[in-house]
């Protein structure tokens, strides 16, 4: 849920940035404005949810929650997602304001930790959750990738995206995983599946022809009507070969084509795709999302 609340307003906020040239000339007007709305959003996004999500749940003492085992670790991946694609937009901020990339990419890494922790800090204090080690260690896992591949290559290579579709094990337990295709989105993770893309045009400096065009790898989990696992409820890990789009490699010169390819390259391109489970079975999709 937090990374929905802060999505839209960090993304707007970056429009400006793949909208316009970068300028290497640091303007201080532009930094402290991009910070300050940074910092406000985050603020906010978290007051909100103290009063308006966790209000409903009992307060106590803050205390830790082992959920490593939970939802065969699917939940983790939203965590990794959130983190990388937080970081991206508060680097894009930073370049908008001129900061140096290098420098820009540490400023975006530590937003994502500092806003994704201060999550985890109202759950410690929450009857309904807890303090998670193994979400913490999420948010670090894509900070990293995205940090790493910044000072590695000054790009990102690999793209992670997520896709969503509604399931039909949410039917069966609507008050655990949503009433509402928009609960489920967030509380079903039968239907989520997160992805890394690597394009053709990521392993060249230089653009190439079908520079777009990438594989990608996704990992998911079916059959899920409960947190644990539970003797015989069949559930399944799933890992996914499929083709993508890199939609910010699509050559244009339309800069708010440039800015809707951006704030889009979040989502998986629907498109065939390889489906190994832990159970054994390889199943073909003609188009999976």
């Amino acid at each position: 849920m937090a990374f929905w609340l802060v999505a839209a307003p960090l993304a707007f906020g970056t429009l400006t940035v793949v909208a316009q040239r970068q300028d290497t000339t640091f303007q201080a007007g532009r930094f402290w404005a991009a910070t300050g709305g940074g910092v406000a959003i985050m603020g906010g996004s978290l007051i909100g949810l103290n009063s308006a999500w966790y209000a409903e749940y009992d307060r106590q003492a803050f205390h830790g929650f082992n959920d490593g085992a939970e939802w065969l670790q699917t939940d983790k991946g939203g965590h990794v997602f959130s983190s990388y694609w937080i970081g991206r937009w508060a680097q894009g901020l930073m370049t908008y304001s001129g900061v140096p990339e290098r420098p820009g990419a540490w400023v975006g890494a530590a937003t994502a930790m500092v806003f994704l922790g201060g999550i985890e800090v109202l759950d410690g204090y929450s009857a309904g959750w807890g303090f998670s080690g193994w979400d913490i260690a999420a948010n670090a896992v894509g900070a990293g990738v995205f940090l790493g591949q910044e000072l590695a290559w000054g790009q990102q290579r690999i793209k992670l995206k997520y896709s969503v579709w509604s399931s039909p094990y949410a039917e069966r337990r609507p008050e655990l995983l949503g009433s509402s295709f928009g609960e489920r989105v967030l509380k079903d993770y039968n239907g989520q599946t997160l992805w890394g893309t690597l394009a053709w045009g990521g392993l060249h400096r230089e653009p190439v022809p079908w520079g777009w065009l990438g594989i990608s790898v996704g990992h998911g989990a079916d059959g899920m009507i409960t947190a644990e696992a539970t003797p015989g409820d069949g559930r399944a890990r799933q890992i996914f070969l499929s083709l993508d789009v890199d939609l910010e490699r699509i050559p244009t010169q339309s800069r708010a084509l440039r800015t809707v390819f951006f704030l889009l390259n979040c989502l998986k391109v629907p498109a065939p795709a390889i489906e190994f489970r832990s159970t054994g079975r390889v199943l073909a999709h003609g188009l999976y999302y």
